[in-house]
């Protein structure tokens, strides 16, 4: 055991948050230099597109922000429907945390889409199916959100959210079949696309690692907000109990 005024438990306290925040650091840093990596395969690994130009450069940040944004919101999906059986609040941080990063991403989506569109399609934004459902999903979440910031009452916030967040996912196969199920802006897929579809192959092994650097900053992220929601929920508990005394 430990006192106050310099204890063994302080230290080891100290020492373990110190080491985590080292082994974060050091991850981070490793993203980072796999982003700049990936940054540079796409610019001037793989090949120009023919008929695009440069311009298809986007496509790498684009779909790959766009998947890393469908890991998050199923990964919220997965702990909303956990929340909803369970009630652990542990499945509660866990789900607004990746409904945050996963939000952060699908913006990446919607603004980089338009840059892309303009100089290939000649328009800015269309309201075709994809497009559509892409923005309907971003408003999905930022509701989550914002409906989460309505409650104060912590069970009733986490039961009203994980119950929104499950329907908020539905949008998400929506998203990805929209272009095989209605004639869009959009060309047809070429991940996953079927046959007659695909990548060159130094495009796709640029597109692979990009996605995989992404997932992983989305993970590095997710879980730090996961840790800072199980803090807020600590002092939250903790003033709840100082107003009942």
């Amino acid at each position: 055991m430990g006192t106050r005024d310099g204890s063994p438990i302080c230290l080891s306290t100290a020492a373990l948050r110190e080491a985590r925040l080292v082994k974060s650091s050091f991850k981070a840093a490793i993203l980072f230099v796999l982003i700049a990596v990936t940054g540079y395969l796409a610019f001037y690994y793989a090949p120009i597109e023919r008929s695009m130009g440069v311009i298809q450069k986007i496509f790498y940040l684009h779909i790959s922000c766009a998947f890393s944004a469908f890991v998050a919101f199923g990964t919220c999906f997965y702990a909303n429907l956990r929340y909803v059986f369970t009630r652990e609040a542990k499945s509660d941080w866990l789900g607004v945390s990746a409904a945050e990063v996963g939000l952060a991403f699908i913006t990446v989506v919607l603004v980089t889409g338009p840059i892309w569109a303009h100089p290939v399609w000649g328009i800015w934004w269309t309201w075709d199916a994809r497009l559509t459902l892409t923005f309907v999903l971003g408003l999905l979440y930022l509701s989550y959100l914002l409906l989460r910031s309505m409650i104060e009452e912590p069970d009733k916030r986490a039961l009203f959210s994980a119950l929104f967040g499950i329907f908020a996912f539905l949008d998400v196969p929506l998203v990805y079949f929209s272009i095989r199920w209605w004639r869009t802006q959009h060309p047809q897929p070429v991940i996953l696309g079927g046959p007659g579809s695909g990548l060159e192959p130094r495009m796709r092994v640029s597109y692979l690692l990009m996605w995989g650097a992404l997932t992983g900053v989305l993970i590095l992220l997710v879980s730090a907000r996961y840790r800072l929601e199980a803090l807020r929920a600590s002092v939250e508990d903790l003033r709840r109990e100082a107003e009942v005394r």
